[in-house]
């Protein structure tokens, strides 16, 4: 677990977990088979699955699930309480009703590109890109890609403006 500050040892940190360089994070984490960068952030109450894949610098806010298939690449915000979602289908049981097993469902990836904010309480459905500096609006229901300096909001998220470029 390298240099990781912890601020609390409530957090569940599997041994499968690679953490960067200076990472903080805080109480009641949980964190399994995933990837997190050089000081990035992680606050109270998050969740993050196998296979994600977590860049440097990011800022990941309280109460947020970030599902197997996603990436977030440096710089990233996400803000209080956002969901990722990993399955455009799902369902508990197959159609001959056993429990569903991992081989049994489709894992669909997300994309969130360099320094994109993230609103709190926004959901992302799967298959979809987000912008590098793309901010998706507090509330919104992201259901396809977002060009890069775009302002999305609303339900589902559409284009309200576009940045200036640096």
């Amino acid at each position: 677990m390298s240099d990781a500050a912890r601020t609390d040892s409530t957090e569940r940190i599997a041994a499968d977990v690679k953490l960067g360089r200076d990472v903080r994070l805080f109480g009641f984490v949980n964190l399994y088979g995933c990837e997190i960068g050089d000081e990035t952030k992680i606050g109270t109450f998050v969740e993050i699955q196998k296979g994600v894949k977590v860049g440097q610098r990011v800022k990941i806010s309280s109460h947020t699930f970030i599902c197997e298939g996603v990436t977030l690449e440096d710089e990233v915000f996400v803000g209080h309480n956002v969901t990722f979602i990993n399955d455009l289908y799902p369902r508990a049981t197959t159609a001959t009703g056993e429990l569903k097993q991992a081989e049994d469902w489709e894992c669909r990836p997300t994309l969130v590109k360099k320094a994109a904010s993230i609103g709190s309480s926004a959901t992302l459905l799967c298959g979809i890109t987000v912008g590098e500096h793309a901010i998706v609006g507090a509330g919104s229901v992201v259901t396809k890609d977002v060009p890069p300096y775009a302002v999305v909001a609303g339900n589902p998220a559409r284009v309200l403006r576009t940045l200036p470029k640096p």
